[in-house]
């Protein structure tokens, strides 16, 4: 019997001379998986191309450690020369107001130093001191200056206040006036001032009280008496004429002046004497020229009496 009738599948011969181009042998024909025929190996797969990965630009982090770095130069620049420039103000303000070496002295310097620096002129600058002695008065001062010139030059201006306690005005009354005043005490009293004492009327000692309006006239603070209470009369400038006491009386509506012009620089002039919270606050202002006219730093003169 043949392999036919018996159901085999017959053998076929290995086809011959199929050159390169048949690198495969095809499966016999009607054999199916299963029959012992091996399966095809797989084919290849072809590879897969993988992009490589992004590399993230860089030069915007260095441009911010750029700035952060410059940023850091400005800064720390500024500081230095707000420091420096400071310092120089305070010494030449002591040096030509011929204060102590030791004077109290604060200097702040408005906006960027630098640009004002390279102008040549500061914008803003402000002076303070708790406290600095102007002829009998020992006061506390603020200055504000505008324009300050640098390299030469006018100053653009300057305005000021110095502020004197009853304390202060008190030791400053009696220095002016001598042993002669009558004065004892003085207060600052809503917008005026008074002063408290005695008089002699007839060999007795009688109390008095004066009220002041404060002023401020030719480098001198004025203090002028608007009324006067002599014991248990009160007289004031319209009245003490025809007062009992007229003629005892009338000198203590007199003007009492305190000339603080020869302690200040005869650039500085002062504007006006008011009450303010309970302290006297005297204004001033300062001649632009004083910063390229030496006479203009010298001490002033006070009036002749």
């Amino acid at each position: 019997m043949s392999g036919a009738d018996e159901g085999t599948h017959p053998t076929e011969p290995y086809p011959q001379d199929l050159g390169q181009e048949h690198p495969t042998v095809p499966l016999p024909r009607g054999a199916a998986p299963g029959d012992g025929v091996p399966p095809r190996p797989p084919l290849p797969s072809a590879p897969v191309a993988v992009a490589p990965p992004r590399r993230r630009a860089r030069w915007p982090w260095v441009l911010g450690v750029v700035l952060v770095v410059l940023a850091g130069i400005v800064v720390g620049g500024e500081f230095v020369a707000r420091a420096v420039v400071a310092q120089q103000i305070r010494s030449q303000v002591i040096t030509a107001l011929k204060l102590p070496a030791d004077q109290q002295l604060d200097v702040a310097v408005g906006g960027i130093v630098l640009p004002q620096l390279v102008a040549g002129r500061l914008d803003d600058v402000h002076l303070s001191t708790k406290s600095v002695a102007i002829g009998p008065i020992t006061s506390a001062v603020d200055v504000d200056a505008t324009g300050v010139p640098i390299r030469g030059g006018a100053l653009g201006s300057a305005t000021g206040t110095f502020r004197i306690t009853a304390d202060q005005l008190e030791a400053a009354v009696k220095a002016a006036a001598g042993a002669s005043t009558p004065i004892e005490s003085v207060t600052i009293d809503g917008a005026g001032v008074k002063a408290a004492g005695t008089v002699s009327l007839f060999g007795a000692s009688v109390p008095l009280a004066l009220a002041l309006t404060p002023g401020a006239e030719n480098g001198e603070l004025t203090f002028t008496p608007t009324s006067a209470s002599i014991g248990a009369l009160t007289v004031d400038p319209d009245t003490v004429a025809s007062s009992p006491f007229g003629a005892a009386l009338k000198p203590l509506f007199a003007t009492q002046k305190v000339c603080i012009a020869d302690r200040l620089p005869a650039g500085v002039h002062l504007g006006g004497l008011r009450v303010k919270d309970g302290e006297l606050i005297a204004t001033f202002t300062a001649d632009s020229a004083i910063t390229t006219d030496p006479a203009l730093l010298e001490n002033g003169t006070c009036p002749a009496s």
